[in-house]
């Protein structure tokens, strides 16, 4: 069993930065982040493989960057150019499974899920 902790949520104005981080008590292969805003569905945000290839979603893309320090088992998320319709709980996911190249953003195909972390941003 995998234990995911995320932390670095927080609120900020539109236009600022923030940094998620996500560590796993296991070894996991592919991991990723997926956000919820209040009346809306859970979407996949950024996922990384093992050997660094990542996915975005396109709202996202070229603001947020997705990392990982395998050595510490910790993903990150760095969010900049934050917009209000970024608010939402921002959740952590892994599984043990290894994708060569554009790792999913599907939530279905992760099987380890964190407490989600919740990041506001004010207009």
């Amino acid at each position: 069993q995998v234990q995911l902790v995320e932390s670095g949520g927080g609120s900020v104005q539109a236009g600022g930065s923030l940094r998620l981080s996500c560590t796993a008590s296991g070894h996991t292969w592919t991991m990723a982040w997926f956000r919820q805003a209040p009346g809306k569905e859970r979407e996949g945000v950024a996922a990384i493989g093992r050997d660094g290839s990542t996915t975005y979603l396109g709202s996202v893309k070229g603001r947020f960057t997705a990392s990982q320090d395998n050595a510490k088992n910790t993903l990150f998320l760095q969010m900049n150019s934050l917009k209000p319709e970024d608010t939402a709980k921002y959740y952590c996911a892994a599984v043990r499974t290894i994708w060569t190249r554009s790792p999913p953003l599907d939530q279905t195909a992760y099987n380890y899920w964190g407490q989600g972390t919740q990041v506001t941003v004010s207009s």
